[in-house]
């Protein structure tokens, strides 16, 4: 395997958290970028997706991803390549167990580069501006506002703040470590070396 040749390629919402473990192991792995707001449009996310994947050929392509779109496997498995464990950035982040008990409790989940974001997002996400319609949707499941700060995090309070104000929620911080997110990422480097190392 050529160092230069692994490709981590995925949403950018865990950028930063990914960025730094990358340096502080010193991965082989150049990453590459989608804008998070994807999630709001699938068609577009399915594009946008299978365009990066074929637009580096010849290239070990690492996904980082969760089960973010209807046909990401089908994608994936046409591009020859498979994606990180987890069923969203969430779980990958926090581990499925707590990611289950939060979601079990109410959580709607905020990051960083969502809440700076967040109005616009809703309104393409719900495809509508109409206020009281965005805030009955989130009441009807959910409880409160669950703004998770990592190591790599700047000063996002008030953005958290107006956030949970717009959905008219309670807001909750929990501090997490890249612990979890670490293991996700090495297991599927060295999931990608070890294909690498077996002949075809």
């Amino acid at each position: 395997m050529s160092d230069q040749n692994l490709l981590l390629l995925g949403c950018g919402i865990l950028r930063n958290e990914v960025n730094r473990l990358a340096e502080k192991n010193g991965w082989p792995l150049e990453r590459r970028w989608l804008n998070p707001a994807l999630h709001g449009e699938p068609v577009r996310l399915g594009r946008s997706l299978s365009l990066a994947l074929t637009s580096h050929p010849g290239r070990d392509v690492i996904v980082f991803y969760g089960c973010c779109h209807p046909r990401i496997e089908n994608i994936l498995r046409e591009a020859g390549t498979f994606r990180t464990d987890g069923q969203n950035c969430i779980s990958m982040l926090i581990g499925q167990e707590a990611f289950e008990r939060e979601v079990r409790a109410g959580a709607y989940f905020l990051l960083e580069p969502w809440a700076r974001d967040w109005v616009p997002i809703l309104k393409r996400s719900f495809g509508t501006d109409d206020l009281p319609l965005i805030r009955e949707i989130f009441r009807s499941d959910r409880r409160f506002l669950l703004a998770l700060r990592t190591p790599c995090s700047g000063e996002w309070t008030a953005a958290a703040e107006a956030a949970a104000s717009f959905v008219d929620l309670p807001l909750r911080w929990l501090d997490v470590n890249l612990d979890h997110l670490e293991g996700v990422l090495r297991t599927a480097i060295e999931r990608k070396q070890r294909e690498l190392c077996t002949p075809s």
